[in-house]
């Protein structure tokens, strides 16, 4: 089998494609170049996205004996990674930029790429597995290390696409992954996981997004329209923050105080007590299915956070809806994340949220 490995420059992908050049497979490993400038994304050992991590990607690649390209990805990730970020906090929405990296960049322009010159499969380093249902078809479950699980940020891949990824470290913890790597004589063993949003390197969204969008100060209310703060503008804000407020009143009660609604074109954010976060019901859009065909109505588990816990839902995919009715209330969910629906450890599909209530 002809394999295309994705290598980010850190030790899960490159153990993965190690894996598929030991399998025997017809391994080619690739980089993507995000950025024009690389430094400006991300610099140090942390994983992706720098000049240093496509450095560290072509010497895992030279050591399997393995070719090696890199692709020049910038101008698509900036259009549908990056502005894709900045119009939804500007919109009032808090998006994901890793799922929409993973949905448009890795699983959909690369795999578009790799099916055209030949490859047969992309390999990555996501923990996640594939197996394959009574009736063939592939199916996403969540990896064997619970801790390391990225099931969630690849809920926006469909049926397609999945038959066409593989996922070598899914069965695998993440202590033995580096233990392999340093048999192998790899050199990225001990590199750090990256962890923060890659094109925001100092970690700070809030002036990352105030530099894109400017400065508009606005009011901060209470949910009686008292205004209670104000601010620079409501794309520094998110459903559920408590940091940050600035609030000049202070609770009747007390009680500290969380963004309840963001609301962009009166540039207005409410605030509220912690309990009125509570949600019952979730309403998202743009549905994509992991399998064939889902069922109508069914009882499920909803994930809305990449680390977040499962949640027992009664979950309802139309042709461009999903409604979920959860058992129990849950604090804290925004418009603009993703809604990963599970059938035990199996992914269903997926589906942005426009509103809860």
């Amino acid at each position: 089998m002809r394999v295309l490995a994705a290598m980010s420059g850190g030790v899960d992908s490159a153990v993965a494609a190690a894996r598929m050049v030991a399998a025997g497979h017809d391994v080619t490993g690739v980089h993507l170049a995000l950025s024009k400038n690389p430094e400006s994304y991300r610099s140090g050992a942390r994983g992706c996205c720098s000049l240093e991590d496509s450095h560290d990607a072509r010497r895992a690649a030279d050591k399997l004996g393995i070719p090696f390209y890199v692709w020049d990805f910038a101008e698509r990730f900036h259009a549908d990674v990056v502005e894709d970020f900045v119009a939804e906090y500007a919109a009032g929405r808090t998006p994901n930029p890793c799922l929409r990296c993973n949905e448009k960049i890795k699983f959909a322009a690369v795999l578009d790429r790799g099916l055209q010159l030949g490859f047969d499969v992309v390999a990555t380093g996501h923990y996640a597995r594939l197996t394959r249902s009574s009736a063939g078809q592939v199916e996403l479950r969540r990896a064997a290390d619970p801790a390391k699980d990225q099931s969630y940020v690849l809920g926006v891949l469909d049926a397609h696409q999945l038959a066409h990824c593989a996922f070598p470290l899914g069965d695998t913890h993440k202590t033995d992954v580096r233990a392999e790597a340093a048999a192998l004589g790899l050199g990225v063993a001990k590199k750090p996981d990256s962890h923060d949003i890659c094109f925001i390197p100092d970690g700070d969204t809030a002036g990352f997004l105030t530099r894109q969008l400017g400065e508009r100060v606005g009011e901060v209310v209470d949910t009686a329209g008292r205004v209670v703060g104000s601010h620079a503008g409501h794309h520094q804000f998110t459903v559920g923050q408590r940091r940050g407020l600035h609030l000049g009143v202070p609770a009747d009660d007390g009680r500290p105080r969380f963004v309840l609604s963001i609301e962009p074109v009166q540039n207005r954010v409410t605030v509220g007590a912690r309990e009125n976060l509570a949600v019952g019901v979730i309403d998202a859009i743009r549905p994509i299915l992991a399998v064939a065909a889902a069922p109508g109505r069914w009882r499920g588990h909803v994930q809305v956070r990449a680390h977040g816990a499962p949640m027992p839902a009664t979950v309802e995919f139309s042709a461009d809806a999903l409604h979920v009715e959860l058992d129990e209330p849950c604090e804290g969910i925004a418009p603009g994340q993703a809604a990963v629906v599970y059938a035990d450890d199996r992914v269903v599909g997926s589906a942005t949220i426009s509103g809860t209530r």
